[in-house]
């Protein structure tokens, strides 16, 4: 029978961002959405769940690199580059396979928690990632850096990548919670040739490519001095032919932005990390003015320094207002969206994302004993949205379901013990530092 939760405000993450009073989501037995509307029109009986609050979908971290919560703190005032190759380079050098496995359990639970029910990962041993996103039960898009530095052979991961995509799919697991992608960490780490054949193997398989852009001024020089921008230089290795998510996309040129926006790349926009790396500002407010699909991404918890998606829907609005001295640059609604609908069109998944008809029913709870909802749901529409994204974030979340399944109920996660995950981190991260 299908399941209905019911509950006073629906938010469905549409393009219009709308809001129903008294609504329902019907589950269907795939997991999948059946109807998300007014309670008063929904069809045929039901297996009805009542609650009090707040549904709308799982939050989608369009950038991450989760398993660093084992480094979580380290080198937390250095500028990127330094922070790099001084600090998380030489500690990931010394991370073993279960290592990984421990930071992605505690990093997924701890998204869960927040009502993030998808992440798109880029790191090492990602066997181990995909393995314990389904042991938490969230969903996760993910691939094994490929990049060119001494231990690390790009073309055998680009290899790996092919026969893990021809053996398993593009997606797998219960709820297709798990979609395998190529991990390109950067044109500055990685030569055209590289680039060139990844472009190549991607698209072959309908593959998404993640890949940092433009994240810091001087990271690219190289690159922008011979081909005039990173950009241009994804355009001419034929990346920007297929599926691409460009995490940071800091400093653009309104040249790079019409040719993302021209060829359909999406955005992983990191307010919070590029902030604390003081990377830059991207340009949001033109990005979106481009008609460029942007998500919101964390990037990892070693350089943010949480996995809380919530904070990135506020700062996303706060610096995109103070960028351009504008309040009204990004509204509450049009912040939220960044974190759904926008997520999931920057990844080009159009079965995440939003509560609509055939997509997968990933949704989030949100209860309303807080003071943050103290003046009722009796409020206007746009009161009710400002009152979720400014005030009250992820402290309420309560329930979290992924393809149907609940996996997280009265804010603790229904599959992992936490404290067993954090024990396990600990004894993961004192190997690590060595």
């Amino acid at each position: 029978m299908t399941r209905r939760l019911r509950a006073p405000v629906v938010l469905p993450a549409d393009p219009t961002c709308s809001v129903i009073r008294d609504g329902v989501v019907d589950i269907d037995d795939d997991g999948r959405i059946g109807y998300c509307g007014p309670a008063a029109s929904a069809p045929g009986d039901a297996e009805v769940t009542e609650l009090p609050g707040i549904l709308l979908p799982g939050l989608i971290n369009a950038h991450g690199h989760s398993p660093m919560v084992l480094l979580r703190g380290m080198g937390g005032d250095l500028p990127l580059l330094r922070w790099l190759r001084e600090v998380i380079w030489p500690a990931e050098a010394r991370l073993r396979p279960d290592d990984v496995h421990a930071g992605m359990v505690l990093g997924s639970v701890e998204m869960l928690r927040r009502g993030v029910t998808t992440s798109a990962e880029m790191y090492a041993y990602p066997e181990r990632m995909a393995d314990a996103v389904l042991t938490t039960g969230g969903r996760v898009v993910l691939g094994g850096p490929i990049i060119d530095l001494p231990g690390f052979d790009w073309r055998s991961t680009v290899t790996a990548t092919e026969r893990w995509i021809d053996s398993d799919g593009i997606r797998f697991g219960p709820g297709e919670r798990v979609e395998l992608s190529y991990a390109a960490h950067s044109a500055y780490m990685l030569p055209p040739e590289a680039l060139r054949e990844v472009a190549k193997s991607a698209q072959a398989r309908g593959a998404l490519v993640q890949i940092h852009v433009a994240e810091a001024p001087d990271e690219d020089e190289r690159q922008r001095a011979e081909f005039g921008s990173v950009p241009r230089l994804l355009d001419q290795t034929g990346l920007l032919d297929g599926r691409l998510l460009a995490a940071h996309a800091v400093h653009l040129s309104d040249e790079d932005i019409a040719l993302l926006a021209a060829r359909g790349a999406g955005v992983a926009h990191c307010p919070g990390s590029n902030a604390k790396l003081a990377s830059g500002i991207a340009r949001l407010a033109d990005l979106r003015a481009a008609s460029v699909s942007v998500g919101l991404g964390t990037d990892g918890p070693a350089s943010n320094d949480d996995l809380d998606l919530w904070e990135e829907v506020q700062l996303s609005a706060m610096l995109a207002r103070l960028s351009t001295q504008d309040s009204t640059a990004l509204s509450a609604a049009d912040a939220l969206l960044l974190a759904t609908r926008g997520g999931a069109d920057a990844l080009g998944r159009d079965d995440l994302g939003a509560l609509e008809q055939g997509r997968w029913a990933d949704v989030v709870h949100i209860d309303l004993d807080d003071p943050a909802f103290a003046a009722g749901l009796d409020v206007p529409n746009e009161q009710l949205l400002a009152n979720l994204v400014w005030a009250a974030g992820s402290r309420r979340v309560r329930d979290v379901w992924v393809a149907g399944e609940q996996v997280v109920a009265e804010g603790e996660s229904l599959r992992v013990d936490r404290a067993e995950a954090q024990a396990n981190v600990a004894t993961a991260a004192a190997h690590v530092r060595g």
